[in-house]
């Protein structure tokens, strides 16, 4: 049975059974390097302990389930976020810059994407994270309830940038008689050059909208 209790309360192996060969670290590590060649579905606890060269049933000493495993993961990952630039200027211009931290971060770790919405995987590192965005927002006169929901749209501008880069490229049109969509026609034929500034819109907008409407 999985131990209820948070990953980051538990002790970093278990009491019994041999001395350990591997680090609860190692662990993640090579958890981590396999979510980056291959993809979170590739992540297993075999597959972890292949990796590291020793037996399935090792790992739970350290772990009770691949989810405690996601979970140290994450955290590790966001934890790439620091050092935390020292917020200069307007307290939404220092939160976009936070939040192409964490932008790059997911093109790094694609992967991440998928698992920063688990509120399991929200460790010490995560606290850290939201701790500092506070700390940005500090100077900002709105409730707490208003920077909590700016902040997570933040990330979910983030995250669906990021899910956006590393989708695959929607099919084409070609061979599909499209005369009775005029509008497609003309978006297409003349599309415009692409925004590349668009994140950086999209994120004050909303930012700018919620914390001062």
């Amino acid at each position: 049975m999985s131990d209820a209790s948070p990953i980051w309360t538990r002790p970093a192996r278990g009491a019994r059974g041999p001395q350990p060969t591997h680090t609860r670290d190692e662990i993640v590590t090579a958890a981590i390097a396999l979510a980056d060649a291959e993809g979170l579905a590739a992540v297993s606890m075999r597959a972890v302990a292949a990796a590291l060269n020793t037996g399935a049933g090792s790992l739970y000493r350290y772990l009770s389930s691949r989810d405690d495993l996601l979970d140290l993961m994450t955290d590790r990952v966001v934890g790439e976020l620091r050092p935390y630039p020292v917020p200069t200027g307007p307290p939404v211009d220092a939160l976009i810059a936070l939040a192409q931290r964490q932008r790059d971060m997911c093109r790094r770790h694609t992967w991440i994407i998928e698992l920063l919405p688990r509120p399991t995987g929200i460790g010490p590192e995560g606290l850290a994270w939201f701790d500092h965005c506070l700390g940005v927002l500090a100077p900002v006169p709105c409730p707490a309830t208003a920077k909590f929901e700016a902040l997570a749209m933040m990330t979910g501008v983030v995250t669906l940038f990021a899910r956006d880069e590393s989708a695959a490229p929607p099919p084409a049109f070609s061979g599909i008689d499209l005369t009775a969509f005029p509008h497609l026609i003309a978006a297409f034929a003349d599309p415009g050059p692409r925004r590349p500034d668009l994140f950086d819109r999209t994120l004050r907008g909303l930012l700018t909208a919620l914390l001062t409407g």
